[in-house]
């Protein structure tokens, strides 16, 4: 099976008509110049030379800001460039970001000469209060019109939705989830908010008029967010922002993130722990005292099992008392496991009882 490659260049903040509450582009994408021709072509030429293309399927992506807002001569300049590759067939397609509301039949069929296969639209939200509130300058009917007319072009429709966003409550993130659900994307984004330096939510943190969500309650929220994705057979990309140099522990010095639920493995967290509550279900249907189970799982699954810093094996310990042996094979499908009592609590009094002397 050949190996997937995404070569991402960064348009920040061009084409955004507005500042929305919580983005720094140049901040979250680690790039503070903006790009050119020039520029867009070193980044795919030193990607090629680092990749074997005859085993592989690649994609120049264009993310950061809102491709198709930018002026149209700019944008038809990084596409020609692009196209150029695909023509080559040195890159299999091209995809680009953009906000719902710089879409129209106009603009798709410009994309369709360019043989842009996907378009991503920033969502972000369902509800049209708090994507006021987040100062997006668009509404949900924007989404749900473009998100349509995408599909009726013939492109892979992908979206990006956040969690934790001001005035948003977890219904309202599930509600999201829900909605984007009904306009069948073929790909999702979540992304929990982050407060970044030099960003309008920077200034309400400070002030004490936005306070982000905390670790647990955003695995928690993103866990439910994965389940409803996964259930419809929609693929998650990403979840939680890349960790980079400025995208990074709030303690780091480097770090434009002064707040807010980061952590460099957040998408494990949000795994390992579905994995947790997927073998505390399976225990408890076994109806007997456990004291020892051996599951056998797919040797891709088996990080997420053990858990981040062995999270997992600890909490089953320390929780239940249950020790936890993992077994790997090929045979089993990813995602899929196989449990087996090793040893009950009745085993166990067995093995320690003491025998009386006569």
């Amino acid at each position: 099976m050949k190996k997937q490659y995404i070569i991402p260049i960064f348009v920040p903040h061009l084409g955004c008509p507005n500042d929305c509450i919580f983005c720094n582009q140049k901040s979250i994408s680690g790039q503070k110049d903006n790009m050119t021709k020039e520029k867009a072509k070193k980044i795919i030429e030193d990607y090629l030379k680092m990749i074997d293309t005859s085993e592989s399927i690649v994609e120049i992506a264009f993310f950061g800001g809102s491709f198709t807002a930018i002026p149209e001569e700019q944008q038809n300049e990084l596409l020609e460039l692009a196209n150029k590759y695909v023509e080559e067939g040195k890159i299999e397609s091209i995809r680009i970001s953009t906000r719902p509301d710089a879409i129209d039949k106009k603009i798709l069929q410009r994309l369709k000469k360019y043989k842009v296969k996907t378009i991503e639209l920033g969502v972000q939200s369902a509800n049209d209060y708090i994507l006021q509130r987040a100062n997006r300058g668009h509404t949900y009917k924007d989404v749900k019109k473009a998100s349509k007319l995408i599909r009726r072009y013939g492109f892979n429709l992908g979206h990006q939705m956040m969690v934790g966003l001001p005035d948003s409550s977890r219904e309202d993130d599930i509600n999201t989830a829900k909605q984007l659900i009904k306009l069948k994307p073929k790909m999702v984004r979540i992304y929990p908010v982050l407060v970044v330096k030099n960003t309008k939510l920077a200034e309400e943190y400070e002030k004490g008029t936005y306070q982000p969500i905390p670790l647990p309650q955003a695995i928690e929220t993103c866990k439910q967010l994965v389940r409803m994705f996964d259930n419809k057979k929609i693929e998650i990309i990403r979840v939680g922002l890349q960790n980079t140099d400025e995208i990074d522990n709030p303690k780091s010095e480097k770090s434009e993130v002064i707040a807010g639920p980061f952590h460099p493995a957040f998408r494990q967290l949000v795994e390992s722990s579905m994995w947790y509550d997927a073998i505390i279900e399976k225990i408890k249907k076994l109806n007997v005292q456990v004291k020892e189970v051996e599951i056998t799982a797919n040797p891709i699954d088996v990080n997420n099992i053990i858990g981040h810093k062995k999270e997992n094996i600890l909490k089953l310990k320390e929780t239940y008392d249950v020790d936890l042996v993992i077994e790997q094979s090929e045979k089993i499908k990813q995602g899929k496991m196989q449990i087996k009592i090793l040893k009950t609590y009745e085993d166990s009094l067995k093995e320690n009882k003491v025998p009386i002397e006569k």
